[in-house]
């Protein structure tokens, strides 16, 4: 096991990495500090790890909510289900939520811990690679709108997450690739070494060899961790993590919720942050081209859905959280492992990107 720590002076936590630790009482109970637990999981992960779960919380009094499996389900309608077993169960304001899932759970669990009496605990128990990389560290919690995506929500930091890396061994292929797409993200905005890292052991990384994975999701958690250290509430260095976001959100919210996982839209969304990167002049068309091959080999989308038009992608990115004052801000890359916020992009270009993408 590996223990890295999010350092937030008297709310820092622990990020513990490795196999077989759902079982392990010691690691979740000291950040358990009533006698109350309340687990939230989805219909696919709760037969496979609810049990071992419960098993770690013997002793406390403690209940599961299971919600339906789905981004289509991220809604403050579904997440009345949990609201409700607080309050039937009677539990009170020293009670811990439990997301155990992946990143439309933890989302939703953190959203409500937040809420439910104005903050409760809250732990993340990730079971799927890309919350294991990234969605469970940093306390973004949010639902779905309609109109947009992640545009309800709370900053709710977590008292400890536990990433037992067994649970990938279930993972679907699709959700795999969909998970590297957030761990390629970190090398592209700040780590070329880990970006040349993960050129050559990507194929380790497909065949779930467990050292591969466990040295690219503590690579990606340190990352981020110092990252949400410096910037918890995303006034500036921490919004480098939107790499691809911007553009991702649009084709999951004009595709509808669920039809394109999130990291595949990232991925997508990557490719038309570096192409627009590549006609500002920062990038070049080899280094263009590197960060689609990376992608591809990954089994990862490189342009977004076709019925999607530049002035769609205009109407869904102008409901984001990155407008500031009405002007859209994009990460963009000056070089491999250079992020960069970018405000003022010349529309022009823009679009030629939009236009172009296929």
């Amino acid at each position: 096991m590996k223990t890295l720590h999010v350092e937030l002076g008297d709310r820092r936590y622990p990020i513990h990495i490795g196999p077989g630790l759902l079982g392990r009482s010691e690691l979740l109970r000291p950040h358990i500090p009533g006698r109350q637990a309340l687990v939230v999981s989805n219909t696919t992960v709760a037969p496979l790890y609810l049990e071992q779960t419960r098993a770690a919380l013997a002793g406390l009094r403690h209940e599961a909510v299971i919600l339906p499996d789905g981004e289509q389900y991220k809604t403050l309608a579904t997440l009345d289900a949990v609201f409700a077993a607080l309050l039937r169960h009677r539990f009170d304001r020293d009670c811990t939520i439990m997301a155990l899932g992946g990143g439309v759970i933890g989302d939703m669990a953190g959203f409500a811990a937040a809420c439910y009496q104005r903050g409760v605990h809250f732990i993340q128990i990730p079971t799927t690679l890309l919350a294991q990389v990234d969605s469970s560290v940093g306390g973004k919690t949010a639902v779905n709108h309609p109109l947009g995506k992640n545009m309800i929500g709370a900053f709710h930091q977590p008292r400890c997450v536990l990433a037992d890396t067994d649970t990938l061994a279930t993972l679907p292929d699709r959700e795999l690739s969909a998970g590297l797409a957030e761990v390629i993200k970190y090398g592209l905005i700040r780590d070329l070494p880990f970006l040349e890292w993960l050129e050559t052991n990507l194929d380790a990384l497909l065949a779930r060899e467990t050292g591969a994975l466990s040295e690219a999701i503590e690579r990606s958690c340190a990352s981020k961790a110092e990252i949400v250290a410096a910037d918890e509430r995303e006034t500036g260095e921490r919004a480098l993590l939107n790499l691809g976001h911007t553009f991702g959100h649009a084709i999951e919210t004009g595709a509808g919720y669920g039809v394109w996982l999130h990291g595949e839209a990232v991925a997508a969304g990557m490719v038309l942050a570096a192409d627009l990167s590549a006609r500002l002049g920062w990038l070049s068309g080899d280094q263009v081209e590197r960060i689609r091959v990376l992608l591809g080999r990954a089994h990862l989308p490189l342009a977004p859905p076709p019925d999607l038009s530049a002035d769609d992608f205009l109407r869904l990115m102008a409901v984001d959280k990155k407008v500031q004052d009405g002007r859209l801000r994009l990460i963009l890359l000056r070089g491999l492992g250079q992020g960069v916020i970018a405000g003022d992009i010349d529309p022009i270009r823009l679009r030629e990107t939009l236009e172009a993408r296929r």
